[in-house]
């Protein structure tokens, strides 16, 4: 049983910003399968929701040259099936595609996943591949400002994130091994290849959430060819450690991911 909140739908990004200031601990929620179970679990007790699906400036899906822009609440289902992201990123598309099951992917959102920052979420190894720029109600942060350690982000306090814009890149994919129940990351390597050089980021491993892994980055710079990984290894001291794998395994997956979406530019490669 949840504690007792208030619910407001809002309809402007103003309207939200006013319910979110007028409770004591007002929450934002959009797909909300991130916060929904922390309330359920009484992790989480906001006395107000302030809901944001029906606020037209968080939607669209658009392509203008070299950046694809994607609406906050636009849902997983959404972006995999977008014809503009799949024109542009493949990868992009797949990794949305392969989120949860087919009731997550047609009720969370790319802005609710990116604002929570889970450390197994897969948008976070997109974003900072593809030097994504998370727009806001307030301003503009860059990828790599932007995720600050497991389920902490740039954002100040009722900040909303409003679009995603990507760089469309020369050729990019993505690897991951799923837990096969939860089917979030283990291990996930996004890895994306443009005129500037290589951008590779892992998820589902680091101990402090996604991160990039610049020793890769600059030997596929040199050489991108899967085999320019070969000896190349994560410490195990940075990785998280659990029941579902430990942080020597979850080193080891990080180097076969990386190398298999090296391998498989333009699409999702399953472990």
């Amino acid at each position: 049983m949840m504690y007792p909140f208030s619910y407001h739908r809002a309809r402007t990004l103003d309207e939200a910003r006013a319910y979110f200031e007028g409770g004591e601990d007002a929450a934002y929620l959009s797909g909300g399968h991130s916060l929904l179970p922390t309330m359920k679990n009484r992790l989480a007790a906001p006395d107000r929701l302030v809901h944001l699906a029906a606020i037209p400036e968080l939607r669209g899906i658009t392509r203008a040259g070299d950046r694809l822009s994607i609406g906050a609440a636009e849902t997983h289902a959404a972006v995999a099936a977008s014809p503009e992201v799949r024109g542009a990123i493949p990868a992009l598309a797949a990794l949305a595609g392969s989120i949860g099951d087919p009731q997550v992917r047609h009720r969370g959102t790319i802005g609710g996943s990116l604002a929570n920052n889970d450390p197994a979420a897969d948008y976070p190894a997109a974003a900072l591949a593809l030097d994504a720029v998370i727009e806001t109600s307030e301003r503009a942060i860059s990828a790599d400002n932007f995720f600050q350690g497991m389920f902490t982000t740039a954002l100040d306090e009722g900040e909303i994130i409003t679009r995603v814009t990507f760089t469309v890149p020369d050729s990019a994919g993505y690897a991951k091994m799923r837990n096969p129940a939860s089917r979030y990351a283990l291990a996930a390597s996004f890895v994306a290849r443009r005129p500037g050089g290589v951008r590779l980021a892992i998820t589902g491993a680091g101990n402090n959430g996604v991160f990039r892994w610049s020793e890769a980055e600059a030997a596929l710079a040199t050489r991108f060819e899967r085999g320019a990984l070969a000896g190349l290894a994560l410490d195990p001291g940075d990785m998280m450690s659990d029941m579902h794998a430990d942080a020597r395994y979850r080193a080891h997956l990080c180097a076969v991911a990386s190398a298999e979406a090296v391998g498989h530019q333009g699409k999702l490669t399953l472990l």
